[in-house]
């Protein structure tokens, strides 16, 4: 954690504060695992501020951190405010909540600083590495999991919550997001969360889905068809399939993320399918599930060592399905890491 605190603070003058106050960046610089708290960061600085149900738990996980109590109020926090210059998240701290701390606190000067405060977790350090690597791999195995389970007649809430609680009973503590199992026409959909809907014979089916396991998310997205594929269904997957494997055989570290979206889009365009792909390649997984940099058309960011991206060309067809590969990779040691072993190669089950 003290590293993650020296990156936040290089640079900065004695009388700036960072003020945090979402959970992932709560998580990342202390190590508590409450949403319920606020750290305060200066140069002199490393306080968490909680109420009476966290105290003896941030006394065990914020290592290095003063543990405050705020059952006396905001007061409490306004008497800390010590700093002139006050950094804080701007696109997570609610309008009530900065309201009132300007309010109490006329005299200093309030910093948008969402971006700075992020900035040190778009590089991983050895640690988040292996925790992402973990959770991927957990769900690698729900995934040769469900394919054994997976049948024609089942709803895909049901596929869904296989999934889950394979995650959950193998020592996922949550879900990375709401997980989406598509079939049919409904895989067209890149986000179409499972539903009641009956998987058929002849249906692609989608499965998008992750974990968090000890603080960090995996995501990756296979698809399957039941019991027999047409030829358009071949010709859609296949051409994902050379997009993404185009991709992954050509990123490379220092390359402009830009670039590897390029990759994979001019192999689907050139096949035809260009306005079936909507999306972005991929996105940073960490702490949260779509964190930063992005593998986008509009992308500035440089690939660097300790970056974490997905990799998940698709095309969707309104009216007829849709089919996405998805992979988690890392760069460690200069070399690009592929976190996902899943089977790529069309399964039919």
């Amino acid at each position: 954690m003290l590293d993650r605190i020296e990156r936040l603070l290089s640079g900065v003058d004695d009388d700036k504060l960072f003020f945090i106050s979402s959970y992932p960046n709560i998580f990342y610089y202390s190590g508590f695992t409450s949403e319920d708290a606020y750290l305060m960061i200066s140069k002199n600085k490393r306080i968490l501020v909680t109420d009476s149900r966290y105290t003896v738990q941030a006394r065990n996980q914020a290592k290095g951190f003063d543990i405050v109590n705020i059952e006396g109020g905001w007061e409490n926090i306004f008497k800390l405010l010590d700093e002139i210059c006050i950094s804080f998240e701007d696109e997570k701290m609610s309008v009530a909540e900065y309201k009132k701390l300007k309010e109490h606190s006329k005299n200093k000067i309030w910093l948008k600083e969402q971006s700075v405060i992020d900035m040190p977790r778009r590089i991983k350090d050895k640690d988040e590495l292996r925790l992402i690597a973990d959770a991927e791999k957990l769900g690698d195995d729900a995934f040769l999991h469900v394919l054994n389970y997976i049948k024609t007649g089942m709803t895909e809430r049901e596929v869904a919550l296989e999934l889950e609680i394979y995650m959950k009973k193998h020592g996922a503590s949550g879900l990375s997001f709401e997980t989406i199992v598509a079939s049919g026409i409904r895989s067209s959909m890149p986000h179409g969360v499972a539903s009641d809907k009956v998987i058929e014979r002849g249906d692609l089916v989608t499965m998008d889905f992750g974990c968090v396991y000890n603080g960090y998310c995996s995501d990756m997205t296979r698809t399957i068809v039941m019991g027999e594929a047409d030829e358009k269904q071949r010709e859609i997957y296949d051409i994902v399939l050379k997009a993404q494997l185009e991709a992954l055989n050509n990123i490379k570290i220092g390359m402009n993320c830009s670039d590897a979206d390029r990759i994979a889009r001019t192999v689907i365009t050139d096949a035809g399918y260009g306005m079936n792909f909507g999306h972005s390649l991929g996105h940073s997984v960490g702490i949260e599930i779509h964190e930063k940099p992005l593998f986008s058309p509009r992308s500035a960011d440089i690939l660097e060592e300790g970056h974490v991206l997905s990799v998940e060309p698709g095309i969707y067809i309104d009216g007829f399905g849709g089919v996405r590969i998805e992979d988690l990779i890392g760069v460690i040691d200069g070399e690009i890491v592929n976190f996902t072993s899943s089977p790529k190669e069309l399964i039919i089950v």
